[in-house]
């Protein structure tokens, strides 16, 4: 599994998820018919995601640190305030927020389980290997962060 860690980035991933959930509600389908609520829940889900998204990356340009997953020990900064005193990675939450908006509007179980199996492929693949990284690049500060802060939310 080594092999497989920090290899895809993860807006790519979180865009290949959602093909994934579109076909399997083309061919498994299972909504009855897409309520205007449904669809009320699915863009306000939506609209979180990105404002979180857009947040984080302000947050880390304002810092001057990598945007870069393939290269966390690049980082020149640990953040920690705003958005990051809320959770570790708000990037990643906001990807998860738009394939849960995505699950609300295709009312389909079959492919609502993709976000859960795209939580365990970013802890497993990518966030383990950027804490690792970034233990070893800010040491003590960057544990301190850890207990201080949830993962996801």
């Amino acid at each position: 599994m080594k092999t497989l860690e920090l290899k895809i980035p993860p807006p790519p991933l979180a865009a290949g998820f959602g093909v994934l959930m579109w076909a399997i509600d083309r061919w498994l389908p299972m909504h009855a018919d897409r309520s205007w609520v449904r669809n009320v829940i699915a863009l306000v889900t939506f609209g979180l995601a990105v404002a979180i998204v857009v947040t984080a990356v302000i947050s880390f340009r304002r810092a001057r640190t990598t945007l870069d997953p393939f290269h966390p020990e690049k980082a020149s900064s640990v953040v920690t305030s705003g958005i990051y005193a809320v959770t570790r990675n708000p990037m990643y939450l906001g990807f998860l927020l738009t394939l849960l908006a995505f699950a609300v509007f295709l009312d389909n179980f079959a492919s609502a389980v993709l976000p859960l199996i795209f939580v365990v492929y970013m802890n497993r693949l990518q966030i383990g290997p950027e804490e690792r990284a970034l233990r070893a690049r800010f040491g003590a500060s960057y544990e301190v962060y850890l207990r201080s802060v949830r993962r996801w939310i």
